[in-house]
């Protein structure tokens, strides 16, 4: 059955990238806001840096002992880099080279609002998969869903209300910042 190994590959590959993304992405979007580029610019920058990181992981067969440091490391690179080729001279001064977890936190009470546009069964369902950790097998018994495909299903569909929610009010990620 090689289809359920890599649909468990897949699914443990989408998990560590949604980590990665949620801890080490605002990190990256306020350092390239600070050093005057956009939201998009550190979307893209951010996707490179993770690129490069799996690629780095698949050739060592191993993943790197601290994920977010890195991808912070190498999208700073990349993005000094971006700017060196655009002809733009970046004050040294600017330049943060150390890593600090404590950038800015989301706001909650906004972030909750959001959240509770998808109904309650969603909120529940998405805080059991990201606060409490639950497997998608532990969701699929206490939601009663038919198994860990229709809870993967039905977590998506969640997600895409919140996300539907927020293009229809045309909001960005400093939206969220406190």
């Amino acid at each position: 059955m090689p289809g359920i190994n890599n649909q468990n590959r897949s699914a443990q590959r989408q998990e560590l990238f949604i980590a990665l993304y949620k801890k080490a992405f605002p990190v990256v979007a306020k350092y390239i806001s600070r050093m005057g580029g956009s939201f998009d610019e550190a979307k893209d920058v951010f996707q490179d840096a993770l690129v490069i990181y799996y690629e780095k992981s698949l050739a060592t067969s191993s993943t790197l002992n601290n994920d977010t440091a890195y991808l912070v490391g190498t999208a700073k690179h990349l993005w000094i880099k971006r700017y060196r080729e655009s002809n733009q001279n970046i004050p040294l001064n600017n330049i943060d080279v150390a890593f600090d977890e404590e950038q800015g936190t989301p706001s909650n009470s906004r972030l909750m609002r959001f959240l509770e546009t998808a109904g309650k069964k969603c909120m529940e369902l998405l805080k059991g998969f990201y606060y409490d950790q639950l497997s998608l097998a532990e969701i699929a018994d206490e939601f009663g869903y038919s198994g860990v495909r229709s809870a993967t299903v039905q977590k998506y569909k969640c997600l895409e209300k919140v996300r539907e929610t927020i293009k229809q009010k045309a909001l960005v990620y400093d939206d969220f910042m406190e």
